[in-house]
């Protein structure tokens, strides 16, 4: 094996022409992975999408929304210890 040879995930993960691939499949992850990082908000909340640095949540109700629209720092800070080197700045609430 020639001394120069570095893994798949070595070039992707550390390459910059990667950097936009990695970047939305962290996003993907987020929204996949919600309701493991929020598993009691499963019957209330359902990530749609992740735009912008912004990830849309579809809740359930009104009252639900203005409830985690309160905690929406500390559900960003939760998101982002689960999904390392995610920028994250807001979420927003659909009905």
């Amino acid at each position: 094996m020639p001394k120069n040879f570095r893994s798949i995930s070595d070039v992707i993960f550390k390459e910059k022409e990667f950097s936009k691939i990695v970047t939305k499949a962290k996003e993907e992850d987020v929204v996949k992975n919600f309701s493991v990082i929020f598993p009691e908000l499963k019957k209330i909340a359902q990530a749609v999408k992740f735009n912008k640095n912004i990830l849309f949540l579809k809740v359930e109700n009104s009252v639900w929304r203005s409830e985690l629209n309160l905690k929406q720092t500390a559900m960003i800070s939760k998101i982002k210890k689960n999904v390392k080197d995610i920028v994250i700045e807001k979420i927003k609430f659909i009905a």
